[in-house]
């Protein structure tokens, strides 16, 4: 188990790589976030589409830890909450590290089941060139490294704001790792 905060929160209703931060966002069961492109029970992504619209969405909400912000500064990237696409700015948690199937509580209603990784896109290049390197790389042993961030499918409706709390529940052993969804 393991807690943190969440830092910022944002939505956006046309596709736009960046989605503005906002003062609150309201996550509805099934769905992902109200007024949000990418809500619903089916994939919205528009890469997935193209491949099968009928896919079920796994990607409702997309979680970012602000740690990787600081991370990517170092190498001369400035990236503020909402730029990479998220929905919800994380601290604390080590996002990458949760197992499929962890659970995500937000404040005192708002569920969230971690489906996987985030495949960082070619667009990332497009809002600052050279980035996409510092968030897709590989281990010494050669391991793809994804850095962009989880995917979750809502289980719970609920508010989350800015320093809201986040608790972390995790699933039963053994646990499997975050794949790309």
């Amino acid at each position: 188990m393991g807690h943190g905060l969440v830092m910022a929160v944002s939505s956006n209703d046309v596709y736009s790589f960046t989605k503005p931060t906002r003062e609150s966002i309201t996550l509805l069961a099934g769905l992902g976030v109200e007024g949000d492109v990418h809500a619903g029970v089916t994939v919205k992504h528009r890469s997935r589409v193209a491949q099968d619209p009928t896919r079920p969405n796994l990607r409702q909400v997309h979680l970012i830890h602000r740690e990787l912000f600081d991370e990517v500064a170092e190498e001369g990237f400035e990236v503020a909450p909402g730029q990479l696409g998220e929905n919800v700015t994380t601290e604390g948690i080590d996002l990458l590290g949760l197992p499929t199937g962890a659970v995500l509580r937000f404040g005192e209603d708002a569920v969230v089941e971690v489906t996987g990784l985030r495949n960082p896109c070619l667009q990332i290049d497009g809002f600052q060139q050279g980035l996409l390197k510092q968030l897709v790389s590989r281990d010494a042993s050669g391991k793809l490294l994804l850095k962009g961030g989880i995917m979750g499918v809502v289980r719970q409706g609920g508010t989350i704001r800015p320093g809201d709390a986040i608790s972390v529940t995790l699933p039963p052993e053994p646990h499997v790792p975050l794949e790309r969804v």
